[in-house]
């Protein structure tokens, strides 16, 4: 089968499911597995994908996701010109454990993608927490702030990693915050993930010089920590690399 990749997300799904030679091509945000995406074909990034591009690849299938504001429309694009098309729109863990599955079916290795999402679930276990959960902001943007809601797999992995996400029942994927209305959760960490930005450019101190911040519980007690994007906003197999770090960050803070 030719496959073509539109995210990220569902790139590493295929090599995580040993899937890889089945690639003929990906967009250009796909970054990982290095050693597999650097040779092959790019055509666009995820919101300005060449269509006739990908219909020069022959894909069989096409792997994409609604996970982008704007999504929508290319996946409009790829169907119009008669490409098979499998959309993944996952809003919880569940959700992208499902996803996983669902591409290991098509791509006829689904026994794979059982033992890989059996993996993934027991490298997230549910810690026990004795006591008040710490709150955990995730920033996925800094101005305004836009954290996770309740339709966000990163709310379930924090809620699995023994906090507590203070926008959690917030009946949206995300929620744009200004600054005062983020400060007024007093979230004991803060964790900057912020979307298309590099993990090494992430910079605290635009958390602690945002009027008022210097008082929050994260701030005040040094608990402002970076997971880069990769980590907590593509729903794969690097979720757990997400999960083990907010883990971490959230135990220091329970410990204290």
């Amino acid at each position: 089968m030719r496959v073509f990749s539109h995210t990220c997300s569902n790139t590493e799904i295929v090599c995580a499911l040993g899937c890889a030679p089945m690639l003929v091509g990906v967009d250009a945000d796909s970054d990982y597995p290095p050693e597999v995406v650097a040779g092959l074909p790019k055509t666009g990034r995820d919101l300005d994908l060449d269509i006739d591009a990908v219909l020069a690849l022959s894909p069989d299938l096409v792997l994409t996701s609604l996970t982008v504001p704007g999504h929508e429309r290319v996946v409009a694009a790829l169907c119009e010109a008669g490409l098979q098309v499998l959309v993944c729109d996952p809003l919880s863990l569940a959700d992208a454990y499902a996803d996983i599955l669902r591409i290991a079916d098509v791509l006829g290795v689904p026994e794979r993608g059982r033992a890989l999402v059996d993996e993934m679930d027991a490298a997230m276990p549910t810690v026990a927490v004795k006591g008040d959960r710490p709150k955990v902001l995730v920033e996925w943007w800094p101005k305004p702030v836009i954290a996770p809601a309740r339709q966000s797999w990163v709310t379930d992995l924090i809620q699995r990693a023994g906090g507590r996400n203070p926008w959690g029942e917030v009946d949206a994927k995300s929620v744009p915050m200004e600054h005062a209305t983020a400060a007024a959760a007093a979230p004991d960490v803060i964790v900057i993930s912020w979307c298309g930005v590099k993990e090494a450019n992430y910079r605290s101190e635009v958390v602690r010089q945002r009027e008022g911040w210097n008082a929050l519980p994260a701030v005040a007690r040094d608990r402002i920590h970076a997971i880069s994007e990769a980590y907590l906003g593509r729903p794969g197999p690097r979720l757990v690399e997400g999960y083990s770090r907010l883990r971490e960050a959230i135990a220091a803070a329970s410990a204290a």
